[in-house]
């Protein structure tokens, strides 16, 4: 089977959209309207995010009347969802426009009334299993959650959840994010769940309570939030993280020191993000236009030169619309074949069981 069938066959977990291949762009008078505000304010976008550096940059390239305010990139889902809330009677550079969450974000935002509907041109291909019907909240973006290591301080690798509990990764294991309020490390915590043969959802939630409360009690856990930095100054040395934020920082630091990304043999977990525009944007034409470029040919590509799966990923492959070397940089098909999506209402249950019970649980602050 060739490289791209595979892929096929493996996302069909996210129900493959029937492509309609008119050429879609944003409208004369929305591109004015956007112009005319002059203004785009974004949260949470770390330029080593999913390709987001380029994708920001393609965006300013094609309108560069309109100014991106970018706040607070190392933020996670919970306090993107804040900034809405601290800021609705605000209509100042504090206030941010448009957000990207972790899935069970969406449905939440929607039911407090944060978010605007908005359909982008593209639409019909994102699956329908990961959008709101009415258009409030909509898939960007999906990659498995995997081990990033530093191979200078690491000798070997681990290439399973039980292997990280062993002595000899003593003081060496981090998330990389705070599992009280990022998206990325709750789903860490899942995924040490569902490596434990948990359920998922509530049942995988506690079981990776139960398994990160060993961690941290054998020593192997270090309460410092993991990025490509603190791996290569040896304060973490072993980041837990979506694929796609381990295969960027390898980039970013170019074998210095040497790294390995590694996905896991049991508890392979698919996360999805979404996208969503603020009930109280300032900006609210700029945000559509936003969209569109994310949803765009150019912006879905943009993702996956980061090395994320956009989420048009199925139809895009279906039209040749996918150069083969962007495939091939990702790491092998087989890795994806045994990721699991989870639905809504369990990663719902995980977020719950997870943020509820992390501090009397595991007790590390992490931060």
């Amino acid at each position: 089977m060739s490289h791209t069938k595979r892929l096929l066959s493996l996302s069909t977990a996210l129900a493959i959209a029937v492509p309609s291949l008119a050429f879609a762009e944003p409208s004369a008078e929305l591109i004015e309207a956007a112009k005319k505000e002059g203004m785009l304010t974004t949260i949470a976008l770390p330029h080593d995010w999913c390709g987001y550096g380029e994708v920001i940059a393609s965006f300013k390239a094609k309108y560069p009347e309109i100014q991106v305010n970018e706040l607070n990139p190392d933020a996670g889902s919970a306090d993107e969802i804040e900034a809405i809330k601290a800021n609705k009677d605000n209509k100042g550079p504090q206030s941010p426009d448009v957000i990207d969450v972790g899935l069970s974000f969406g449905p939440s935002a929607k039911a407090e009334g944060l978010l605007q509907p908005y359909k982008v041109s593209t639409w019909d291909e994102i699956p329908d299993t990961i959008k709101d019907p009415e258009g409030y909240w909509y898939g960007d973006y999906y990659g498995v959650m995997s081990f990033f290591v530093n191979k200078d301080l690491v000798e070997n690798t681990p290439k399973d959840w039980a292997d990280l509990l062993k002595p000899e990764y003593s003081g060496q294991v981090a998330l990389a994010g705070d599992p009280r309020a990022s998206n990325q490390a709750i789903l860490g915590v899942l995924a040490a769940g569902l490596g434990k043969d948990a359920k998922a959802g509530k049942e995988a939630g506690e079981a990776g309570l139960a398994y990160f409360a060993e961690m941290n009690k054998a020593g192997n856990f270090v309460p410092v939030i993991g990025k490509s930095g603190t791996l290569a100054q040896g304060s973490t040395p072993i980041i837990i993280a979506w694929d796609y934020n381990a295969l960027g920082w390898a980039k970013t630091l170019n074998g210095n020191p040497p790294t390995e990304v590694v996905v896991p043999e049991k508890g392979v977990l698919a996360g999805v993000y979404v996208q969503a525009i603020s009930a109280y944007a300032p900006h609210p034409n700029a945000a559509k236009l936003w969209m569109e470029h994310l949803y765009s040919d150019e912006g879905q590509l943009g993702w996956l030169k980061g090395y994320c799966h956009p989420a048009r990923f199925n139809a895009m492959v279906k039209a040749g619309k996918i150069p083969q070397d962007l495939i091939d940089a990702l790491p092998p098909a087989e890795s994806y074949e045994k990721a699991y999506f989870p639905t809504l209402e369990e990663v719902d249950a995980n977020n719950a069981a997870v943020t509820g019970a992390w501090d009397s649980v595991v007790g590390a602050n992490v931060q």
